[in-house]
């Protein structure tokens, strides 16, 4: 009986998916979970099952973040199947998520969505999880300025002694360099590639003035000192108001809104109630994951 349950409830999913589909006139991938190896690989595969593909697809994205270079490899296997790219964030695309989300040509949102500040993730070299790269870089830099002034106590200079590592220094820096790089490559490439015009003083776009507003933006979401944490959500209002960055807001079209949140809160159910911790479903096939 569970098994045709789920029969039923997948079914009316799809159909829910299809229903954003018919809106957008794109193709659908859902993705609900960490963006991390191997799920690449899987959002991949899923991809190459989608028979009769449209130009267009829409990324249905849920994750609290990631390692950067992941984001990258599902940014150029999604760009190696569609010529249009969106990204509609329901609920929270954090960190390496946000930098999946700049790789599109529009980010849906509306007043509950939030990203997230860019704070590449890099494994422990224990294995015991994840290290911000970003709040570690801050936390050293500081470190050092106080050295310099002579002010470091006895625990800090030990754990200095203990804990510094050059090439682990090195790779933390390569990140944060990687996901500013990455960002202004696709602002300028996809989401700023019809800015034609200055929206105030109406003034042609240089293709300088794309990449300067780009490294602008890259650079805020990188700030540390700016946000204060790593989780902190980001909404859409200081994404425009503040980074000046343009956000679709699917509220604002009561189908689409309909569509959205009907398929998503029933996503969201049945994961709860498959136990599953990460996702990908498009209009062919749900595939359900568990880390436990």
């Amino acid at each position: 009986m569970a098994h045709d349950s789920n029969i039923i409830v997948e079914t009316e999913l799809t159909n829910r998916l299809r229903a954003v589909e018919n809106k957008l006139g794109s193709d659908v991938l859902a993705f609900s979970g960490p963006i991390v190896h191997p799920f690449d690989d899987y959002i991949r595969e899923s991809l190459e099952g989608i028979p009769d593909k449209k130009s267009r697809l829409a990324v249905v994205l849920e994750t609290t973040g990631g390692y950067v270079d992941s984001a990258r490899r599902i940014a150029e296997t999604l760009r190696h199947h569609y010529n249009h790219v969106d990204f509609i964030v329901a609920s929270h695309a954090m960190s390496a998520g946000t930098v999946l989300a700049m790789s599109g040509d529009a980010i849906f949102m509306d007043y509950y969505s939030a990203l997230g500040p860019i704070d590449p993730q890099i494994p422990r070299e224990d294995g015991s999880g994840l290290v911000p790269a970003l709040g570690y870089l801050v936390q050293f830099d500081r470190l050092v300025e106080k050295s310099a002034r002579g002010g470091l106590t006895d625990a800090e200079m030990a754990f200095l002694l203990k804990r510094f590592d050059p090439g682990e220094l090195y790779q933390y820096e390569q990140e944060r360099e990687l996901s500013v790089e990455l960002l202004k490559q696709w602002l300028v490439q996809y989401k700023f590639k019809d800015w034609a015009v200055t929206e105030t003083r109406k003034m042609p776009v240089t293709q300088e003035m794309r990449v300067e507003r780009a490294e602008e933006i890259a650079r805020g979401l990188n700030d540390t000192e700016r946000w204060h944490s790593h989780s902190r959500g980001i909404t859409m209002p200081i994404l425009r108001d503040q980074l000046r960055l343009k956000i679709e807001d699917f509220e604002a079209d009561g189908d689409l809104n309909a569509a959205v949140r009907g398929y998503h809160r029933l996503l969201q159910d049945y994961m709860g109630r498959r136990g599953d911790d990460i996702v990908i479903h498009t209009r062919t096939k749900y595939t359900g994951y568990s880390e436990s």
